[in-house]
Order: structure tokens, then C-alpha cells, then sequence
């Protein structure tokens, strides 16, 4: 496995993606309302990216016909937009997002209400949230990289939340998805010793029932297999030889 260390030089270029993307995430968490449809969503998103001179990386990203990944209620994933699905009063949506700037990618996933949710709803995007933020605790220079993975598990599973195992985070650089796979669930194993230079997405995707996913019709968008509410939150983060830079938040 072959994991890329980032020089001083794309260290900056990443940080400037990631603020560009963060951002973007934040102009769209603003916009979300009941009554937009979800293509109205990526519409806006392929707009702001654009307007910053960057490119939406998931567009045509192994045939995603779309440049935000929009899912809603019990898709976890990879939801695509269309004219047809309107966000509702009581909806949570979950938006993914990357960018290209001068050559470097940025990734990054929120999770947002839509008017007022359930109390239930309201702490599985906190929960997943906060997640993420165990996790990253471990993402220290001398540390394992799994030792993130078992973070996000031991907050988790406190709650009897499903976990989705299919998918996992990822290393980032001038390719969005580069070595290592980060999983979210705990490893028995220590994985690869983690170093300074090193940009991560690490990305907690959490259902309120079982852990189980399937893959709808499109082969894209993954939704819980027993309907529950799925949430999912997303940052790209630098290993420092101190506390993790946080690159794709204000």
C-alpha cells in the first residue's frame, strides 16, 4: 500500500480546496428548504463550485451523472438528484461533496434537517457527527490508522446504531479516492503507522437501525436495508505531528 505524503507546497494547494469546499458545504446547508428538489440541490452545488474556478469531482466519477451526491431519509449514499424527489418538512439530507483546485481534491459529507425533525433524527446527525470527531482524535503521527476506526465504533455502538460496513474512508490527494481504506467499524488488526504529511477523508455513514445496506436499481444510491434513517458526516483532514488539521471546515 502505497500512501502519499504531502509536501509543504500541496499541503497548501489541499487547504485551499478543502476551505473552497467548506464553503460550498455551508452555502448549501443555508439553502436547504422543504419544497427544493434535490436535482435543485446539485444544481446549486455544481454552480457555487464552479463559481469558485473549481471543478465538481463527482460528475462523471465512474458514471455519477451528478456533481452532489443528494440522499435523503434511509439513503446513505450516492443518492442521485432528480426534478422528481422534493425534500419534505421532517426530511433529513444528506449531501456529499468534492472539488478539484489546481489539481488537488477535497471531500466532504453533511447531514441537515429539513424544517423541523424528529428528536430521534436530531441525534443520529449529531451522533454521526460527533463520530467523526472521536475518530480523528486518534489521527496523530505514531498512531495506527485503525485506531480511528475503533474511535468511531466505541461512540457509536453505545447507541445500537448500525454502522455501514460497505463503504469506508479514504486517502485523498490529486486523486479523490488514493490509499489507505479506512473503515468505520472496529479492526482487530493496527493497520499502517500514520505520519505527518498524510490527507485523509474519513467519513462515519451511520444507520438508526441494522447496519445493512443495499444497492437500489441505478447501482449508485445505497439506502438501509431495513428503511431506517441513515446520516453521514465527512471532512478532509492533514496528519500533523500534532492534533489533525480539519481541511474542509471554516
Amino acid at each position: 500500500m502505497a500512501v502519499s505524503i504531502k509536501s509543504e507546497r500541496e499541503i497548501g494547494l489541499m487547504r485551499d480546496s478543502g476551505k473552497i469546499l467548506a464553503e460550498v458545504h455551508a452555502k448549501l446547508g443555508e439553502a436547504i428548504k422543504p419544497g427544493m428538489t434535490t436535482l435543485d440541490i446539485d444544481r446549486l452545488g455544481e454552480k457555487l463550485i464552479r463559481s469558485y474556478g473549481c471543478i465538481p469531482n463527482f460528475l462523471n466519477y465512474n458514471g455519477f451523472p451528478a456533481s452532489i451526491c443528494v440522499s435523503v431519509n434511509e439513503q446513505v449514499v450516492h443518492g442521485i438528484p432528480t426534478d422528481d424527489r422534493i425534500l419534505k418538512e421532517g426530511d433529513i439530507v444528506s449531501l456529499d461533496a468534492g472539488l478539484i483546485y489546481k489539481g488537488y481534491h477535497s471531500d466532504a459529507a453533511r447531514t441537515h434537517a429539513v424544517g423541523k425533525i424528529s428528536e430521534e433524527a436530531e441525534l443520529l446527525i449529531e451522533r454521526t457527527k460527533q463520530s467523526f470527531f472521536e475518530g480523528i482524535k486518534a489521527a496523530v503521527e505514531g498512531g495506527h490508522l485503525f485506531d480511528i476506526s475503533n474511535r468511531i465504533d466505541s461512540y457509536i455502538s453505545q447507541f445500537g446504531y448500525g454502522i455501514v460496513r460497505e463503504l469506508v474512508g479514504h486517502g485523498i490527494g490529486t486523486k479523490l479516492h488514493e490509499d489507505p481504506q479506512i473503515p468505520n467499524f472496529a479492526q482487530r488488526r493496527k493497520g499502517l503507522k500514520l505520519k505527518a504529511g498524510m490527507t485523509l477523508a474519513v467519513e462515519p455513514m451511520i444507520n438508526m437501525g441494522r447496519c445493512d445496506v443495499e444497492w437500489l436499481a441505478d447501482d449508485w444510491t445505497v439506502v438501509s436495508a431495513d428503511g431506517s434513517l441513515s446520516a453521514h458526516y465527512e471532512n478532509t483532514i492533514l496528519v500533523t505531528e500534532g492534533e489533525p488539521e480539519i481541511l474542509t471546515l471554516l
